[in-house]
């Protein structure tokens, strides 16, 4: 099969479409990756080796009428661009999962079979107008099926999750943090872009967080140089990276993680049975809060808002910690909602469409 796949601006969108491309590597296809220029998904494609090239991309809805003229013009060339790269590739089938570079993609390639995956329980806006263009629709949980009008196209897959992070045991995991085993462990990260308002909690209560566990932070980028400059007097129990490549290591040392909750937290933490604290991000549209939602009704997580990060994140983890019965009956909640073969059932459907 010749399979393109078109998928950018976040590691929630990225990450599933590099699982199945990984997957499907392994045998005898043509791939071809396309992102966005400029976006974060170039270093992510150019480690797995896959083919790559980019296309002018922009979003438009939100945006204020001095940028769109720009972002309009820029959606234009990416379909200028799209026509030629399927011309010369000749795709049996493309995979979407979001971002606003499939929406210029999926213009030019219209006339071919389209599955499009959906991360997260509802899908945001591109997406919804992706689903217009697409034959079939992959989600990731039951839940989501309410949010499209043509059922019969919805496939409930799962999350499919990179076989990266599946190679860690425990042991090995708490190795590669120089942890000690008998301590428990906490995971804050912000996602692929990292979350201040949680690198700022952290921070402020990172003595005391210190004095009963070991912490892995994940910062990202923006504010590495900030956290750094604050925690450098910190000791072995604290390790903080701008950004981990090695998850795998991270969700198997952690008893707890405290984090955004964006589509990857459907996926990643059921198949370790971690339990979390989610903080949806509040400035964006309501999809982290579904995901979050979801979670909590499974008993699976707890949710802190955003504005109450700096007086009860503290609290709340203690708590928490402090009831190992609650922990442990949220992590057979959270393993509850594993889908470990969702790799496996996006390719099929990508076999089933090309070869109709």
């Amino acid at each position: 099969m010749r399979l393109l796949i078109c998928a950018g601006g976040t590691g929630g969108g990225v990450y599933p479409a590099l699982t199945v491309a990984q997957r499907m590597q392994t045998e005898s296809n043509s791939l071809l990756w396309v992102g966005a220029e400029g976006g974060m998904e170039a270093d992510l494609i150019g480690r797995a080796d896959l083919p790559f090239k980019t296309i002018p991309a922009a979003g438009v809805h939100g945006v204020s009428l001095k940028k769109l003229p720009a972002n309009l013009i820029k959606l234009f060339k990416g379909y200028q661009r799209s026509k030629q790269i399927i011309n010369e590739f000749k795709p049996d089938a493309l995979l979407f999962t979001g971002g606003y570079v499939a929406i210029p993609m999926a213009l030019a390639g219209r006339k071919l079979p389209i599955l499009l995956y959906v991360p997260d329980i509802e899908p945001a806006l591109a997406l919804k107008g992706l689903s217009h263009f697409a034959k079939k629709i992959a989600v990731s949980v039951e839940d989501s099926r309410k949010f499209f009008r043509k059922k019969e196209r919805i496939t409930v897959t799962g999350y499919p999750l990179r076989e990266s992070l599946k190679k860690w045991n425990r042991t090995e995991a708490h190795a590669y943090f120089q942890f000690d085993p008998t301590i428990r462990t906490l995971l804050f990260t912000g996602g692929s872009s990292g979350a201040r308002s949680l690198n700022n909690a952290v921070v402020a209560n990172i003595e005391s967080l210190v004095e009963h566990f070991q912490v892995i932070h994940l910062t990202g980028h923006l504010d590495w140089e900030s956290v750094q400059k604050r925690t450098a007097h910190l000791g072995p129990r604290y390790q903080a990276f701008p950004y981990l490549h090695e998850m795998g290591a991270a969700y198997t040392a952690a008893d707890l993680v405290i984090s955004r909750s964006g589509a990857s937290t459907l996926g990643e933490y059921p198949y370790f049975g971690l339990p979390a604290i989610l903080v949806p991000y509040p400035y964006a549209w309501r999809y982290q809060k579904v995901n979050a939602d979801f979670l909590v009704d499974h008993k699976a997580a707890i949710v802190l808002e955003d504005s109450r990060l700096m007086t009860d994140l503290l609290p709340t983890i203690t708590n928490l910690m402090s009831d190992p019965a609650r922990l442990a009956a949220m992590r057979h909640a959270m393993n509850s909602l594993a889908e470990p073969d969702a790799a496996e059932k996006i390719t099929a459907l990508l076999y089933e469409m090309a070869d109709a």
